[in-house]
């Protein structure tokens, strides 16, 4: 081979390691990027855009709902609006795995670990809003005539501030270690690794997942016996006086339990989305699956965030009207605020 061949192959192959590396100015300490077919990473790149934009919309639009119409500011819906904001900056997140389809972080240190606490905050926040709005259905279908004095504005919105400030103390230990040195456990430039404690790691499993979903399900477990219970007794009371002053009683009752139904629908997809990443973390990832698997149970367990706005408009006409005066902007309409929707 002659002298120039030789050159110009080796231009070729060096120019063909600098394109795959994160940052070709620094080819010692770059990390590589992890190559995919061009069509296949173009899906993905159309595919999680699209989910991060669907899921920041509508849970937009459930934030706006509560928030804007007074009919629907009961306790159970402020703790829709806590779900909604949570799923809300899901969306958002969704745009930095954008950013790490071809396995390089661009954004430094810092905002890696802001990333990956923000992450864990919202998935925390979550599971403890779900803990939450178990214990008011609880206390709705077992205990209707207590509910109006144990569930209160007031008590909700301290739980709701409780749950996501427990939610960032605790991550903010879990991550200590990360936030004292960011970027400590990176091999190479481009990359995002966080480190956690094993027995710190999985005591936060226990507190924010196995724990929690535990409650949730004992909880609505209870709530469906009791439901059945009162379901049948509604039935054969109806029967026996379809004309006595119990119908509005009896009409309260299904409403709850209709709202029962709605939340329990949500919480099961909930878990449903959620539980293949948590077994994942259970087990070890690297023993289980390989890395196309992982990315799988990643968007699943993001996919929840979409799933929930959807599950409302299907079962909550309010959010149907609502959503439609929102996007006809007849909300800026003097008094919309007192619109009934119920």
């Amino acid at each position: 081979m002659s002298t120039a061949a030789s050159c110009l192959l080796s231009q070729r192959m060096k120019s063909l390691d600098e394109d795959e590396l994160c940052f070709p100015h620094l080819l010692n300490s770059s990390c590589r990027k992890t190559m995919r077919p061009h069509f296949v990473s173009m899906l993905t790149y159309i595919l999680l855009s699209s989910i991060s934009l669907l899921t920041v919309t509508l849970n937009l639009l459930i934030i706006i709902s509560i928030s804007h119409f007074r009919q629907l500011q009961k306790p159970t819906n402020l703790l829709l609006i806590s779900l909604a904001v949570s799923d809300f900056f899901v969306g958002l997140i969704v745009f930095f795995q954008i950013v790490l389809i071809e396995g390089c972080w661009f954004l430094g240190d810092l905002m890696c670990i802001l990333y990956t606490f923000l992450d864990f905050v919202i998935t925390s926040a979550s599971v403890g809003t779900m803990v939450l709005i178990s214990v008011d259905r609880y206390v709705a279908i077992c205990e209707p005539l207590h509910y109006a004095n144990k569930v209160t504005q007031k008590r909700v919105k301290i739980c709701v501030c409780l749950c996501w400030t427990c939610s960032a103390f605790l991550q903010t230990l879990l991550l200590k270690n990360n936030f004292e040195e960011p970027g400590r456990y990176n091999s190479c430039f481009g990359e995002c690794v966080i480190v956690i404690n094993y027995i710190a790691g999985r005591a936060n499993l226990f507190f924010t997942f196995i724990g929690p979903v535990t409650v949730i399900i004992v909880l609505y477990m209870r709530v469906f016996v009791v439901a059945v219970t009162q379901a049948r007794a509604m039935r054969s009371h109806v029967a026996a006086l379809p004309l006595s002053k119990f119908q509005m009683t009896i009409t309260a009752k299904k409403s709850e339990m209709k709202a029962a139904r709605t939340l329990g629908v949500v919480i099961v997809v909930f878990l449903l989305c959620l539980c293949p990443y948590y077994c994942v973390s259970l087990s070890g990832q690297d023993t289980l699956l390989n890395a196309s698997s992982s990315t799988i149970v990643l968007c699943l367990f993001y996919f929840n965030s979409c799933l929930n706005p959807l599950i409302y408009a299907f079962f909550y006409p309010w959010f149907r009207k609502s959503m439609k005066l929102i996007v006809t902007l007849k909300i800026l309409q003097p008094g919309s605020c007192e619109r009934k929707l119920l």
